[in-house]
């Protein structure tokens, strides 16, 4: 995982074609104004999922990974925490879904590093991070946030 403002983005991580992509994208002078839904930037490759939510307190936050694509989440405005732990240290909830490319379970809280973002951060999470995104930093307090999906098998 890397975490970062998206101004440094470009010297702190190895720039594939398909990742430089995602972080062109969220630097578009209208990424404001996007509506929520899928954007497509490369076709599967490369898509875009622009959300706005309210962040929630939980007890026993829910943790994904994902196999066949990378994440880029990226806060255009709020704040949030995203917890993290290595995907290997999940307890699965639910089986990995192949069609979905995503996988549900737990992680023991003494396990969990608290990731904090605010507009303008970002985090790169691989298949090999477990997260639990939309957790609360203070109270719930309303997101607009883009995930940018890279698939992991191109260049």
């Amino acid at each position: 995982m890397i975490v970062t403002d998206i101004k440094h983005i470009g010297h702190q991580v190895s720039m594939t074609t398909a990742l430089k992509k995602a972080i062109d994208f969220l630097r578009r002078p209208d990424i404001h104004g996007l509506v929520d839904g899928k954007v497509d930037i490369d076709g599967q490759h490369v898509f875009a999922l622009v959300q706005r939510y309210e962040t929630v307190m939980a007890v026993i936050p829910k943790f994904e990974y994902h196999r066949k694509y990378m994440d880029v989440q990226y806060i255009v405005s709020g704040e949030e925490i995203i917890g993290w732990a290595p995907a290997v240290r999940m307890v699965v909830t639910e089986a990995y879904d192949t069609e979905k490319d995503i996988c549900f379970g737990t992680v023991p809280k003494c396990e969990i590093t608290p990731v904090y973002l605010q507009a303008g951060q970002l985090a790169v999470l691989y298949p090999e991070d477990g997260h639990a995104p939309k957790l609360a930093a203070v109270s719930p307090s309303p997101v607009i946030k883009i995930v940018v999906k890279v698939a992991v098998n191109i260049v």
